[in-house]
């Protein structure tokens, strides 16, 4: 899985299972989701670092939008597996740290979110609108792939390009020169 999201190299890919852990990325993944992935042993939580860490309101361009789906994805989630001493884990965390995750959560929303756009704002490139599609993996079941994009010749597609070149490995580099 890993050899085959590193190969989409032009579109940040993200691996997740249901309780929104990070599974694997590709480098421009790790790159848009720096501000997540930084300074944190894993595994690490989309939930939690959108309820628990300050830097996601600023990320998460529309915050309370994002965690409305999280907690929603969360009890989609719980409701297909509920024995999962790990989700129950993580939900009793999180209500037990976050008074508006502990209210979402008793609003009982359950939705799929398999398509859709994100706001955000990045620290190094600024704000980024990203379409999102969500794919379960046959070879996987339970881990869902996601790949963000940017339309054509927006600034949105310029910021992806300017993360990209950062992460781009010496190797890449050296070819794109001799190609060039």
């Amino acid at each position: 899985m890993q050899q085959t999201i590193d190969a989409m190299a032009t579109v940040p890919v993200f691996v997740q299972d249901g309780r929104l852990d990070a599974i694997a990325t590709n480098p421009l993944g790790r790159a848009l989701f720096s501000e997540m992935l930084a300074d944190r042993p894993p595994p690490i939580n989309a939930a939690l670092f959108t309820f628990l860490d300050p830097r996601a309101r600023t990320f998460y361009r529309d915050w309370e939008a994002n965690a409305r789906q999280i907690v929603a994805i969360l009890r989609a989630e719980a409701g297909r597996s509920p024995h999962d001493r790990r989700l129950s884990d993580l939900v009793g965390e999180l209500s037990t740290r976050s008074d508006l995750f502990r209210t979402l959560w008793g609003s009982r929303d359950v939705r799929a979110h398999q398509t859709g756009v994100k706001h955000l704002h990045h620290p190094v490139v600024g704000d980024l609108d990203l379409t999102f599609e969500v794919m379960a993996l046959a070879s996987a079941p339970g881990l869902q792939l996601l790949v963000f994009s940017a339309e054509p010749g927006s600034s949105s597609a310029q910021g992806l390009q300017l993360l990209a070149s950062w992460t781009a490995t010496p190797a890449d580099a050296t070819t794109s020169a001799r190609e060039g």
